[in-house]
């Protein structure tokens, strides 16, 4: 029913659309007969808007009802273009005002059927899909290369599994072994080392026999002192030492486990190097340790390990595999062509990434769209295990699927390391400066990619809301690093200097080489740079000219890190992200750079020292956003403000208590969120002064008392998120002046106990998520004064994982 008027109406549009531009095309043609000071420009441009605006009707008219992702994309199109339309009303002669109005109303109508129901909802399917389809593109476990993942945070029940009985039972038959300490998994990318991995750590028997199992994902550019330090914390169970280098922190944690004595099983996912392997295995009494890597070379041959070839999926386990990933079963549907089925299946060679990004590229799609890539996939070589090209070319065929936009997002992705969670609001940054889409537009397409397993979400409790407000800074990605590599791949066919994205695809000490080997004119075309080096001094850096970038994304292990003073050269920088992989925080220097940088508008900051960098950050005029995790320092800064900021996000910022005064001076600020900051006592009086607040989060911050009378003042205030503010005795009377408030979650504040009387005036108030204690009160109100109210009562989650760094 709803494509059938979706139809009608693109059939409405379409005849309305040429009317007007039959009418518009003859007043262009007597308009340019006249003098140039007499002629009307607008008519020309609203000529122009009509034939882009005939276009896109096209396109939506062939849209399938089922392809929420395409509609929602259009739907955002459609409305800009009736925007557009009403916006020169004004300038058009009367006798064309009446098609021009019919047509904004149809397009109105056709807005309405195209838009997204609830995106939230569908955020949380694919998430809950990624996660019922196993971790072959590392999901739900990713975590930074510092952190490890516990045995209890693995989801069993959720998981499906496809051909991994045997392959558990043989490694189980290894471990149990007396003689054996280290077992190597080996197979190439893809082929599912991280699924066997996960599913020993599920298994009931290893549960059993293991008094400790933990998870660790190395990578190939690990920060092998972190991870040791992450080993201590979760094994020996207290705080770590302050360990000089990571000879020191082996040694040390080695020590401990000798002590201990206690059966320990620990999973080192997706090793690359034997240098790092050594650095990393340690010997005890039941200590055991499971290493996943391609290369089988770095497993060490001697009495007390063993190597196990993780085969490939046979016939009946990659149909199964590839059937879930495609419909959502474990077998073909009725209607499906079943030869078509099994013909594309069996070009997956039993490559379970493969099958699980074919399959869910393919979903929903048309027959001959599913012809199209049997066919292309023929024409590959044969995966094995020593010949990745043949993955990139199969896995090809899933880009295919992409338009141009989607590719050049897709190709986005490998701004950013492999195996590692990265904000996903750093990502929808770049699409809405760079790649010019509207923030819903690059959250549909964020979904859309993950929906076809080219990337992976995690959600946080609370991303669903945040998300309806244009802000995901509780929204995670990850990407496989065989995705990532075929990213880097097709982003790398012209030369070094004239590539669109200039990647480092791994983390090196400096610059690479081929860099810095160019002859007299170094001038790049690069419009995304991404380097990944350790810290770097002023001469490491070369001299390299870039004068069409617009992105830079600086990931580094430092605790002192030199700008590159080639930034002065990006006069079109609109994002860049300075990234800390280090345990401890890095300071920056070079920073004068920053001054010559009048387009940026985005600027993220991760684990670093605050206060210099601020200073450069607030004097340019044009940034729109700031954000700040795992800072130090911000509070020692006496002014800040900003009177162009429209988002500021401050997360894990351990050392602030007390916010700058002036800080509220932020007219145009439309999101706030101030999370995890645990030393927070007190916020701004002037709190009330961010008159053009639509969203405020003030998200775990235990030491915070109260909130300020004058928060009364935020009249644009739809959302409001105290959730994990402990300390939080009562609400302000005032908080029944926010007349626009549409969603308050108020979870996890235990010492909130009585509701103001006021909340009865909250009059557009339509959800609250709380605790069952004061829920109480909330359907009082709701039944008293607000009957469309929902009231959500959450159970406490018990944890303290937004405690971690």
């Amino acid at each position: 029913m709803e494509s059938f008027n979706s139809k009608v109406l693109c059939t409405r549009a379409e005849a309305l659309l040429k009317s007007l531009i039959l009418a518009i095309q003859q007043l262009c043609a007597s308009d340019l007969q006249l003098p140039k000071d007499q002629q009307n420009p607008a008519i020309h441009l609203f000529l122009n808007t009509l034939i882009r605006g005939a276009e896109l009707v096209k396109y939506c008219e062939s849209i399938s009802a089922f392809n929420v992702f395409r509609r929602c994309r259009y739907a955002s199109q459609i409305l800009k273009l009736e925007e557009e339309v009403d916006g020169v009303m004004v300038s058009i002669p009367a006798h064309v005002e009446l098609d021009a109005r019919n047509l904004i109303a149809v397009l109105k109508d056709l807005y309405k059927e195209l838009k997204p129901r609830d995106l939230s909802r569908t955020l949380n399917a694919i998430v809950k899909q990624q996660m019922s389809l196993g971790n072959l593109c590392r999901s739900t476990e990713v975590e930074e290369n510092n952190k490890c993942s516990y045995l209890s945070n693995v989801p069993v029940k959720s998981r499906f599994y496809a051909g991994l009985e045997k392959p558990v039972g043989d490694l189980k038959e290894l471990l149990f072994q007396s003689e054996v300490s280290v077992v190597g998994v080996h197979c190439m990318g893809g082929g599912g080392k991280t699924t066997l991995a996960l599913a020993i750590c599920n298994d009931p028997h290893i549960k059993d026999y293991f008094e400790d199992v933990h998870f660790i994902t190395v990578s190939q550019s690990p920060n092998l002192k972190g991870i040791i330090e992450t080993m201590w914390e979760k094994i020996v169970g207290r705080k770590k030492p302050d360990f000089q280098n990571v000879e020191d922190a082996r040694i040390q944690l080695n020590q401990q486990l000798f002590s201990q004595s206690k059966r320990t099983l620990i999973i080192l996912d997706d090793v690359w190097s034997r240098v790092h392997l050594e650095e990393l295995l340690l010997e005890a009494p039941g200590y055991k340790t499971v290493v996943t890597t391609r290369d089988s070379s770095i497993i060490p041959q001697n009495s007390y390990t063993r190597l196990y070839e993780l085969p490939l999926l046979g016939h009946e386990d990659a149909l199964s595999f590839f059937c879930f990933s495609a419909f959502g079963q474990t077998s073909i549907p009725s209607n499906a062509d079943a030869n078509l089925v099994m013909e594309v299946q069996a070009e997956c060679k039993g490559l379970p990434l493969a099958l699980k990004v074919i399959g869910s590229s393919l979903n929903g799609e048309p027959h001959v769209t599913w012809l199209n890539v049997k066919n292309k996939l023929s024409l590959g070589e044969s995966i094995s295990s020593d010949h990745e090209g043949g993955l990139f070319r199969c896995l090809e065929t899933s880009i295919d699927f992409l338009d141009n936009d989607g590719r050049e997002c897709f190709l986005d992705l490998a701004s950013f390391p492999e195996n590692k969670k990265i904000c996903a609001d750093a990502l929808l940054d770049i699409w809405v400066y760079i790649r010019k889409l509207e923030r819903q537009d690059a959250f549909i397409m964020l979904l859309d990619l993950a929906r076809k397993n080219l990337l992976n979400l995690v959600s946080s409790p609370g991303s669903q809301a945040t998300v309806s407000y244009g802000n995901a800074s509780e929204l995670y990605f990850s990407q496989h690093d065989v995705m990532r590599d075929l990213a880097i791949y097709l982003g790398s066919q012209d030369s070094i200097v004239r590539r669109k994205r200039l990647f480092m695809p791994r983390k090196e000490l400096s610059l690479p080489g081929e860099w810095g080997e160019m002859p007299y004119d170094r001038t790049f075309n690069a419009q995304v740079v991404s380097i990944h080096t350790g810290s770097m001094a002023e001469n490491q850096w070369y001299e390299m000219d870039f004068p069409e970038t617009e992105v830079l994304v600086l990931h580094f292990f430092a605790s002192k890190y030199f700008l590159p003073p080639f930034v002065r050269t990006m006069k079109k920088l609109k994002f860049v992200m300075l990234c800390n992989l280090n345990s401890k925080r890095a300071t920056i220097e070079g920073l004068d750079a920053l001054s010559s940088l009048t387009q940026l508008r985005s600027v993220r900051l991760e684990k670093l020292d605050a206060p210099t960098i601020l200073e450069q950050i607030k004097v340019i005029q044009k940034v729109e956003k700031l954000s700040l995790c795992l800072c130090e320092g911000f509070g020692n800064i006496s002014t800040f403000s900003n009177t162009n900021l429209q988002e500021f996000i401050l997360d894990h910022c351990s050392d602030l208590e007390e916010l700058p005064a002036d800080i509220c001076h932020m007219p145009s600020a439309r999101i706030w969120s101030i999370t995890n900051c645990h030393l927070v006592k007190k916020l701004p009086y002037d709190l009330g002064n961010l008159s053009s607040l639509r969203m405020l989060r003030l998200s775990a911050l235990p030491a915070l008392k109260e909130l300020p009378a004058s928060i009364g003042k935020l009249g644009q205030l739809e959302f409001l998120d105290i959730s994990l503010c402990e300390g939080l005795r009562e609400l302000p009377e005032e908080i029944g002046q926010l007349k626009r408030l549409k969603e308050f979650d108020m979870r996890e504040c235990s010492r909130l106990r009585r509701l103001p009387r006021s909340v009865c005036e909250l009059s557009s108030l339509k959800h609250v998520i709380c605790d069952e204690k004061i829920g109480h009160q909330w359907l009082q109100v709701q039944a008293s004064s607000i009957p469309d109210l929902r009231v959500e009562i959450v159970e406490p989650q018990f944890t303290l994982d937004w405690l971690d760094d």
